[in-house]
C-alpha cells in the first residue's frame, strides 16, 4: 500500500466524475457505449503525486507529452507497484525513441515513416512490438504535426512494411475553438480518413483506436467517433495555476 495526498486525491475524484458524466452523456447523445471510450488523463507538467491521486481514484490511463517525464513518472509507478496504461501523446523526436520503447501502451504521436521505422527498428532488436498511432495533420495547420492528409495513403503503403510495430489506428488534434463545436469538422473529417485508411492497414482488425478530443473539445469528438480522449486540464486542473 502507498500513501497518497488525500486532499489532491478528493479534488481529482470529483474532476474524474465530471469528466465520466459528460463522456457517458455525450455518448448517450451520440447512440455510443461510453465503455468504448477510453478515457486518458493527461498528467503533464504536473508532479507524480498527481498520477498517484488519479490513479488512487481510479483512472486506469495515463499521457505524457515529453519522454524526459514520462519515463521518471513510469519508474516511480514501478517503485511503488501501481500498473496503469501509459501512453506518449506529445512529439516523439528519433533520438529519444531508445528511451521509451517497452515502457508504453501506446504511441499516439507517430508523425512520419521516418520515425515509425525507428520505433519498429528499437522494438524489433529489443525482440518486442509496439502499438502505435499515426498522428495525421487533418486541419492542415503549419503549426501541428503528422502526416498529410495528400499523401496518407501512399505512407500507409510504407508503414505497412516496417517490422516491430503494430498500427492500432489514427491521432490527430483540432485547432482551439473559437465558438463550441468548431472542432467537429476536424474530427469528422478524421474519422472519414479513418474509415478510408482502415482496409489499407496490414491487419484492418487492430486498426480501431481513433484518438481525439482534449479538455475543450472531447465531447464533440466523441461525437465524430472517438475511441480515446485525451484530457488534461479538466482532471488536473489549470498548469498556469501550478507554475505560478
Amino acid at each position: 500500500m502507498y500513501d497518497y495526498n488525500e486532499e489532491l486525491y478528493r479534488s481529482l475524484s470529483e474532476r474524474l466524475s465530471i469528466v465520466r458524466e459528460n463522456i457517458a452523456d455525450a455518448c448517450r447523445e451520440a447512440g455510443r457505449d461510453p465503455s468504448k471510450v477510453t478515457l486518458i488523463g493527461v498528467s503533464k507538467v504536473f508532479p507524480v503525486s498527481y498520477a498517484e491521486a488519479a490513479c488512487a481514484a481510479g483512472l486506469a490511463d495515463l499521457g505524457e507529452n515529453r519522454v524526459q517525464e514520462i519515463v521518471p513518472k513510469i519508474e516511480r509507478f514501478n517503485e511503488l507497484g501501481l500498473s496503469v496504461n501509459w501512453h506518449l501523446i506529445g512529439t516523439l523526436q528519433k533520438n529519444k525513441v531508445k528511451y521509451i520503447i517497452g515502457k508504453t501502451h501506446l504511441i499516439h504521436s507517430v508523425d512520419s515513416a521516418e520515425l515509425a521505422s525507428e520505433i519498429g527498428k528499437r522494438s524489433a532488436a529489443a525482440g518486442l512490438t509496439t502499438d502505435i498511432l499515426l498522428q495525421v495533420n487533418v486541419s492542415g495547420e503549419l503549426s501541428k504535426h503528422g502526416f498529410s492528409v495528400e499523401t496518407f495513403e501512399r505512407d500507409i503503403d510504407i508503414v505497412n512494411s516496417i517490422e516491430g510495430i503494430n498500427i492500432r489506428g489514427m491521432m490527430t488534434m483540432a485547432p482551439i475553438q473559437s465558438v463550441p463545436g468548431e472542432a467537429s469538422k476536424v474530427f469528422y473529417d478524421t474519422r472519414k480518413l479513418y474509415e478510408k485508411i482502415r482496409p489499407l492497414t496490414k491487419s484492418p482488425s487492430d486498426f480501431n483506436i481513433l484518438s481525439m478530443g482534449m479538455s475543450q473539445d472531447y465531447r464533440y469528438a466523441i461525437a465524430e467517433g472517438s475511441t480515446c480522449v485525451r484530457i488534461g486540464t479538466s482532471i488536473f486542473g489549470d498548469r498556469n495555476a501550478l507554475k505560478a
